[in-house]
Formats: structure tokens, C-alpha cells, sequence
């Protein structure tokens, strides 16, 4: 069995970051459910406030740096996607949004992405439905069925109302990991049809003799 690659997308701002510790706790419990299930896997853990510059410089450019086009490559080419996103101003972040403009928006197309986010309260926890899964889904990517918020408050326990927090990511890895083991990476190259120009020369000379 070939071995799965995931790529972890952390959008936090700040270092120690609660949105690279969701986006650890999903890895993690990713990791284990793969395990579980047979499929070997290997997780990549970009932290995008490291490219910020370069994503701006895309942007007004339309070129990315090497740096950038290893990330870009990577996620395209990636069995699954875990994107986390720190929430400002009832919505993802401006850094988080910004690499996915600079993505081949076919990049994602059919691959399992599993979202979270983060903020102080819980009154932001709807972002998962009205911003991440339109994004996600106009990109094309199957975005796995359990997405998780967390809200300061969720880093204990939770409370009679709601599922924990460490529930909550457990489901949605063991979602993440059943799409992730059936994916299958392999794309047509588009090129592979491509006529040589030598080719092109010899069906031009063919022609003029005829």
C-alpha cells in the first residue's frame, strides 16, 4: 500500500498559536486513525504566517517563490488537506484566504480537507458553514462532514451541552482518515498528448511532399 501525504495548514498568527494546537490535535488524531486503519501516512505541517511576505508578493506579482511553490505543490498534490484558521471579524483570517487565492483553484480538486478553527468565543463557531465549506466547495475538494471550532472555553472539558472537544476531533479524524485512504493521487498529465515539435516538423514535411 502506498503511503498517503497530508498537508496541515495552520493560518495562526501569533507563536505559541491556538490554531497550530488545533491543527496538531487533528494531525495527531489523523495520524492515529490512518494507523489504525493500515494506511501509512506522512503529515506535513506548514505554518502560513512563515510565507505571508511570499503570498503577498504573489499576489501583486502573479509569481511565487521557491518557498511558495513548494507549499502550492505540496497541497496539490496531497492525498488530504487539514486547514485551520484563526477567526477575525466573523470570518477566516486575511492570510488564510489569501493562499488559497494564490492556489490553483483545480488544486484541491477531490481531496478530502478537513477544517477547523479557532476563536475566543463560541459565537464564531458558524464560520465552519457560512465561510470554510463555500470556500472548500468552490474549489472543488470534499470537505469532510465534521468540521471543529474552538472557542477558549473548549480547551477544558465542555459541558453537558456539548460534545468535548477532544471527541470532536476524533470523529472528524476518523472521517478525514476514511476519505484520505481511498484517494488516489494519480492524475492525467495533461501534456501526455501532446504533439513534439519534431513530430509537428515531420508531419509538415510529409505533407509538402505529398
Amino acid at each position: 500500500m502506498s503511503t498517503k501525504t497530508v498537508v496541515v495548514l495552520s493560518a495562526g498568527l501569533g507563536q505559541p498559536s491556538s490554531t497550530r494546537l488545533l491543527a496538531d490535535r487533528l494531525a495527531e488524531a489523523s495520524a492515529r486513525a490512518l494507523l489504525e486503519g493500515g494506511t501509512p501516512a506522512e503529515f506535513r505541517v506548514v505554518e502560513l504566517r512563515d510565507l505571508a511576505h511570499d503570498v503577498t508578493d504573489a499576489l501583486l506579482t502573479g509569481f511565487s517563490s521557491e518557498a511558495l511553490t513548494d507549499v502550492l505543490e505540496a497541497v496539490g498534490s496531497a492525498d488530504g488537506v487539514i486547514a485551520v484558521t484563526p477567526v477575525f471579524t466573523a470570518s477566516y483570517s486575511g492570510l488564510f484566504k489569501s493562499f488559497f487565492d494564490v492556489l490553483d483553484n483545480t488544486a484541491l480538486t477531490g481531496t478530502p480537507v478537513l477544517v477547523g478553527a479557532t476563536a475566543g468565543t463560541a459565537r464564531h463557531s458558524l464560520v465552519l458553514d457560512h465561510e470554510l465549506r463555500p470556500l472548500f466547495s468552490y474549489l472543488r475538494a470534499v470537505v469532510v462532514p465534521t468540521g471543529v471550532f474552538a472557542a477558549a472555553e473548549d480547551w477544558g472539558a465542555g459541558d453537558a451541552t456539548t460534545t468535548g472537544l477532544p471527541e470532536r476531533v476524533t470523529r472528524a479524524a476518523d472521517e478525514f482518515a476514511a476519505l484520505v485512504a481511498l484517494r488516489s493521487t494519480s492524475r492525467r498529465d495533461p501534456f501526455a498528448d501532446v504533439v513534439s515539435f519534431e513530430e509537428q516538423l515531420g508531419r509538415l514535411a510529409a505533407d509538402d511532399g505529398v
